[in-house]
């Protein structure tokens, strides 16, 4: 026993031998990963401040790779066999077109398109086509053209056809209709007592339904109103309360200045009008020199807005500070339209104020165009729909 336990312990304590360094040695891979963290560290022992090539990235013909240049033939090389490669793609400005006409419902309203479905149409041309009111007649406000996709909703509907000689009968004989309507919905609004004004009536070119436009200062309850038109008529019933700018465009009329309303003779949508307006172009705030006849501000405002802007971006405000022929002075009159001017000479303080022409001054510092709040409280009301 004592023999065995010896020889055990000799194995033990006997040493291992070593691996051959032959070609299937593992010592392989390690002396390589030691021989790169070497090199990484004679790298990092390097100056620093080397001179260093400078590489441009530039695309291959096929966009697939990035390759640094270091050297300007490869460069220009590259360079050459990009410009072999064919421009395919089309210009961002050419854009798909589409053919349209203009149709109009109202003597004066809104234009609408329409995909004219092949046929050439001249203006003033009736034709019925589909709306979401139903089938409507309508005339023709803009003849065939091309116009980008971007500025129309697709898709259009198209022309039904062309209005013939029964579809005009039909316009007149609903026309007789709707005044009949309108004088039977005015008996039962006095029935049963609401407070709303009647407008007008209009019945759709198939008949499909009969609308009633009126006005009114707040909501109205007419529900039993519907049910009495809908059992006289027997169609259906719409009724569409209206602002009184719409009211002064569907009835007409003369404003102040002597012309037919703007809205009902040429305006095809209202524009939104501001008192800052009136103030810009010099009139006075009162409200009954600013307002039409519907008690709101003046459409005719809006749509000359642009040529005063161009005025005072080249005439000094008043309470400007100006340089004139004759020394400094602050303005205190300004006529936008003659572009003339009332100058407060400083030299002649207490003599009346003399007159330039805005070619004749120069600006020191202008001024701005302010409305106080007082001003702005007292015609709030005016721009009101």
């Amino acid at each position: 026993m004592e023999q065995t336990q010896q020889r055990q312990e000799a194995e033990k304590n006997k040493p291992k031998p070593r691996p051959q360094r032959g070609k299937n040695s593992s010592r392989g891979p390690q002396r390589a990963r030691g021989a790169a963290h070497m090199a990484k560290a004679a790298e990092k022992r390097m100056p620093q401040n080397l001179p260093v090539p400078e590489t441009e990235i530039v695309k291959t013909p096929y966009d697939q790779t990035t390759t640094a240049i270091d050297t300007p033939e490869t460069q220009n090389a590259l360079q050459i066999e990009t410009t072999d490669v064919p421009n395919t793609a089309e210009p961002s400005s050419a854009q798909p077109q589409v053919e349209i006409i203009g149709v109009r419902f109202k003597s004066v309203g809104k234009v609408y398109y329409f995909d004219p479905a092949g046929t050439n149409f001249a203006c003033g041309d009736k034709v019925i086509v589909e709306t979401a009111r139903g089938v409507e007649i309508g005339e023709v406000a803009l003849e065939n053209r091309q116009v980008p996709l971007s500025k129309i909703i697709p898709p259009l509907k198209s022309i039904i056809r062309p209005a013939s000689a029964a579809d005009l009968r039909r316009v007149e004989d609903n026309k007789k209709k709707e005044a009949e309507a309108f004088s039977v919905c005015l008996k039962k609004i006095e029935e049963h007592k609401l407070k709303m004004k009647l407008i007008d009536a209009e019945y759709t070119f198939d008949n499909n339904k009969l609308l009633f436009y009126f006005t009114a200062e707040s909501r109205v309850d007419f529900r039993e109103l519907v049910k009495d038109l809908a059992g006289i008529f027997r169609t259906r019933i719409e009724l569409r309360q209206i602002g009184v700018r719409d009211e002064a465009k569907l009835l007409g009329g003369l404003s102040i200045c002597g012309r037919p309303f703007c809205c009902g003779s040429f305006l095809g949508e209202f524009q939104p009008v501001s008192i800052k307006m009136a103030k810009e172009q010099g009139l006075s705030l009162n409200p009954t020199k600013i307002s039409g006849s519907c008690g709101r501000l003046m459409c005719c405002l809006k749509y000359e807005q642009d040529a005063y802007e161009d005025l005072l971006s080249m005439t000094p405000k008043v309470d400007a500070l100006v340089t004139t022929p004759e020394g400094r002075g602050t303005v205190v009159e300004v006529n936008l339209l003659t572009g003339m001017l009332k100058v407060r000479l400083e030299k002649k303080s207490e003599s009346p104020p003399a007159s330039f022409h805005r070619d004749q001054v120069e600006i020191i510092q202008d001024a701005e165009i302010r409305m106080s709040r007082s001003e702005m409280n007292a015609l709030k009301s005016l721009e009101e729909k």
